[in-house]
């Protein structure tokens, strides 16, 4: 599974279920949307996570399970039994790994064995992570998970140096127009430059922005507001169901719904300690204000039913939904029974249409959004062992202020 298909997944609702295998991480990136840290102890229960994911059906299930944290590689056998549950039923296993264990090149056996369990594997990249594992270990290390012949990417991550107006793609604020790419961040421009000439076509990217969240709250500047209320502007985060450290099934992985307690009603799809997977699945399915949201986003519904002016921010709005019973109302009334239904799946075949890089120009990094796919008729390039240049002291120290 390449990473093109993977984000060509995002908008489908229930097309993949994204899990969080535990919030703790034996780095401490300065950025951490997930505030992890060795000390935390959250973490859903393994024996109910793991009846979660068996109760998939063969023909209900979803097309891909994300595993993410803190650090899912701290849990190696549990992410292998995850994938071997899901992979049983049909669904295709990818894991998202802050590459801890790479310091030196190498990847220990143990991981090794996880990794080559997956169909999937994509590393975090950025300046922060630079600081602890060198980009040449991450590199090198990558280039072990390819010649094990597991599909790898990079999930990339900006300084929030540059003068663009991103706005978020997994945990940050939601989508914004179509101008959001970072398009002067020189750390960008040097691991991309980096990544293309020791592997060219055989590593694709997903780049990203900081976000002003978990221990990235005062690095970055705030998120820009998005597009206008008379625009619409589907929340393709709104589509998978996200397993939170707690169990909590939710209906968004933005992290700021993922960690808020309680859940805002019509976000919440459950909990894996009394839900099924086809259960969730229905309640995601089925529900009108979430059919809303991944066909117009949470601002136009404030436009459309209310009168009172919606709370700043793409995400910020969508939360105050819970509070906003006539919006409620008019999406119930307006996105029920097979109207709703058709309305998802017209807008789900849309953004497919337009394809990965279309869906990363409007909630990534516009610039660098061609990264998800290889050019055209572009061959791999394989080099020998390259320098492998560093972040350079000009980007860690504006990311740093």
């Amino acid at each position: 599974m390449d990473l093109a298909e993977l984000i060509g997944l995002r908008p489908v609702p229930c097309g993949g279920l994204l899990v969080a295998l535990t919030r703790r991480c034996p780095m401490s990136c300065a950025h951490c949307s997930t505030a992890s840290s060795m000390t935390a102890t959250e973490e859903p229960d393994q024996r109910q996570l793991l009846r979660f994911v068996d109760s998939f059906g063969v023909e209900d299930r979803p097309e891909v399970v994300m595993l993410t944290g803190g650090e899912p590689l701290l849990l190696p056998e549990l992410a292998a039994r995850v994938a071997g549950l899901a992979q049983a039923k049909g669904s295709r296993v990818a894991l998202l790994s802050g590459m801890f264990f790479a310091r030196g090149g190498r990847v220990p056996d143990r991981i090794m064995r996880t990794i080559t369990a997956l169909d999937h594997f994509s590393a975090s990249l950025d300046v922060h992570h630079e600081r602890e594992v060198p980009r040449a270990d991450v590199l090198r290390a990558l280039r072990a998970v390819l010649d094990a012949g597991i599909p790898a990417s990079i999930h990339l991550t900006g300084t929030g140096t540059g003068t663009g107006t991103g706005t978020g793609t997994g945990t940050g604020e939601g989508p914004g127009p179509d101008t959001g790419a970072d398009t002067g961040d020189p750390y960008l421009a040097d691991v991309v430059a980096d990544v293309r000439r020791v592997f060219g076509a055989r590593m694709p990217m997903l780049v990203n922005e900081v976000r002003p969240l978990g221990r990235a709250a005062g690095l970055v500047r705030p998120t820009p507001p998005g597009p206008d209320d008379d625009v619409a502007a589907p929340c393709a985060l709104a589509a998978w169901p996200v397993v939170a450290f707690d169990g909590t099934v939710a209906a968004c992985c933005n992290q700021w719904t993922v960690d808020r307690r309680p859940v805002p009603p019509h976000l919440r799809l459950g909990h894996i300690a009394e839900d099924d997977w086809p259960t969730v699945r229905e309640r995601s399915l089925d529900s009108p204000v979430l059919r809303m949201l991944r066909a117009v986003g949470p601002r136009r519904l404030h436009a459309r039913y209310e009168t009172a002016p919606a709370p700043a921010g793409y995400c910020r709005s969508c939360h105050a939904l819970a509070d906003r019973p006539g919006v409620l109302e008019g999406a119930a009334r307006d996105a029920g029974g097979r109207v709703g239904e058709l309305l998802d799946r017209l807008t789900t075949a849309q953004q497919r249409a337009a394809g990965p890089a279309a869906l990363v120009r409007r909630m990534g990094c516009a610039r660098y959004a061609h990264l998800v796919e290889p050019p055209p008729g572009e061959e791999p390039v394989p080099t020998n062992e390259p320098r492998l240049t560093q972040a350079s002291p000009t980007a860690e120290a504006r990311s740093s202020r």
